[in-house]
């Protein structure tokens, strides 16, 4: 049984004690030991042992006080011997609401001393309890790349055509592990596949793909649509936030949909591990799992979805917009909502362009954070993402350093983040600083440092540098009647020059692009705010506006 990970459970009271001991065995004996334990001192010396002999432990329970302290204390020295654990402090019924407790859980979130809360249980079975405890388990699971359905990859190489596949499965939100051919996980996967061709992706039921294409991977997911001449009340490019949103509402109040991206699921947000201040959502949720979610929403509702196909061109006709794919498709839509987003913006260092895939990574690809485990890693970016992934990357690397252009994380960055960051031991933020090289043979070895303030240089020794800087909005492929900034973001409404809102004969509806009958939404979009839950909102605002179209 040493194999086997465990639920540990710290609590003073004997009774309180036995009723978690009892749900945990009765639901979870068959696959995790459960040990549980009355004192803090006992709780500490039983996870220093356990550390000590390369056990691995899921999660943590600690009461609410524990030897006259707050059980928080105990769960934060849990941290530095299992980093990858998921610590949740018991609560008794009747906390909830009360102002007070709630300060102190978010003042020990935010420091980094525990991550989850939960109400202890109540009469068995208390489904309530097992929902939360189901759901910090997975995030435990997926922090060891074990979570349900993972695809294994296979490579020679770190990098290259490897490199790509993962890319291409972080943007699908798809679970998945990376393994090299001669490595002994990938010795024992090649054993069961047989002699094949590199890089080669094992699927959940065991079928193995072979250097597969984009489009290989889409099918082989059950995500491919092929367009022909098909007519669609509402076409969606994009499948970010705002395109899965206008998905939902659109496919939900009856208007025959497709969504159409280049890329899959969830855009920028799949690099946010997680979203502790989405609505709803009081424990956090990460990008991907919301894409999902959100995906399997759409999809029951009856949108339909095209992946790993690009729209090339866009074209208003006289009964409705003309959409042209890449891959020779055609749809005809009779109104369009572009939610293309935003990706990052290249950092322009050829020598470290060089190692994309090899220690450079643009996003926080949670597939590769087990990389830097015990190593330095540097994250470059202002914003709430770039936030979350020094966070996540805090809980493998040895040290993390933010680079920051601006003077201060507060200028770009949500408070709670901040706080948190602050509060990590092994995160340092370096503001006022820029990367302008680097490099390494074969792999990220070093990079160079600039200080805006003085122009000195500095060269540190680095492992993975993750890149999440500006945003460059996917709107090169747009014809020239739709109206831009100068960035690149779609104007639109209001903002519209006066010579595109007399051609309309009306006034143009609020999302409305140069093009009557196109709306733009989300990240893509002037004047967006750059938050998942102003997507989402832009994504259902939208679907009304397209009804107002279709009654016309």
């Amino acid at each position: 049984m040493t194999g086997v990970p465990l639920l540990v459970v710290v609590d003073e009271d004997p009774a309180q004690r036995r009723d978690v001991e009892r749900e945990l065995r009765n639901r979870y004996g068959a696959d995790y030991r459960v040990c549980c334990l009355s004192s803090p001192r006992e709780g500490i010396a039983m996870l220093q042992r356990l550390a000590e002999d390369g056990a691995e432990v899921a999660l943590v329970l600690a009461g609410e006080v524990l030897d006259g302290a707050p059980g928080t204390s105990l769960l934060a020295q849990v941290r530095n011997l299992f980093p990858h654990a998921q610590r949740v402090l018991l609560l008794r019924w009747g906390l909830f609401g009360d102002s007070a407790t709630g300060d102190a859980i978010f003042e020990a979130i935010a420091s980094g001393r525990m991550d989850h809360y939960l109400l202890r249980p109540s009469t068995p079975p208390d489904e309530l309890f097992h929902q939360s405890m189901s759901t910090f388990l997975l995030a435990w699971a997926e922090s060891q790349h074990r979570s349900p359905h993972t695809i294994d990859v296979v490579g020679e190489t770190w990098s290259g055509r490897a490199y790509e596949l993962r890319e291409v499965l972080e943007r699908c939100a798809m679970p998945h592990r990376f393994c090299l051919a001669a490595s002994e996980e990938g010795r024992a996967l090649l054993a069961e596949a047989g002699e094949r061709r590199f890089p080669l992706m094992v699927m959940p039921d065991g079928h193995v793909l072979e250097d597969p294409s984009d489009v290989d991977i889409a099918r082989a997911s059950g995500t491919a649509v092929a367009p022909d001449r098909d007519r669609y009340d509402l076409v969606i490019v994009g499948c970010g936030p705002a395109g899965l949103s206008a998905g939902v509402y659109g496919a939900s109040e009856g208007l025959r949909t497709i969504v159409i991206d280049a890329g899959a699921l969830g855009g920028q947000a799949t690099t946010s591990s997680s979203i502790r201040n989405y609505l709803g959502f009081p424990r956090g949720v990460s990008g991907a799992d919301l894409a999902r979610r959100a995906y399997q929403q759409a999809w029951v509702f009856g949108a339909r979805f095209a992946f790993m196909q690009r729209v090339t061109h866009l074209a208003r006709e006289r009964d409705g917009v003309v959409l042209t794919l890449d891959t020779g498709g055609v749809v005809e839509a009779r109104a369009v909502v572009l939610a293309t987003g935003a990706s990052y913006r290249r950092l322009g260092v050829e020598s470290l362009e060089a190692l994309r895939g090899a220690g450079v990574f643009y996003g926080a690809a949670a597939s590769e954070a087990p990389i830097v485990a015990g190593q330095d890693a540097y994250v470059v970016g202002g914003a709430n993402s770039a936030g979350q992934a020094v966070l996540h990357l805090a809980r493998y690397a040895r040290r993390v350093t933010l680079v920051v252009r601006a003077e201060s994380l507060a200028a770009g960055m949500s408070h709670y983040l901040v706080r948190q960051i602050e509060e990590t031991p092994n995160i340092e933020v370096r503001t006022a600083t820029e990367v302008v090289g680097g490099g390494g043979d074969g792999r990220l070895e070093h990079l160079v440092l600039r200080d805006r303030g003085d122009g000195e240089l500095r060269d540190a020794e680095a492992h993975a540098l993750f890149l999440m800087i500006g945003a460059r909005p996917h709107t090169d492929w747009l014809p020239g009647t739709i109206e831009k900034d100068d960035a690149g973001f779609i104007l639109t409404g209001a903002d519209l020059s006066d010579d595109a809102r007399r051609a309309f004969g009306r006034p143009p509806l609020p999302l409305e692009t140069s093009i009557p009958g196109v709306l733009a939404a989300g990240d893509v979009r002037h004047g967006a705010v750059k938050r998942v839950a102003s997507a989402v909102g832009e994504g259902g605002i939208a679907i009304q506006l397209v009804h107002r179209l279709l009654a016309v």
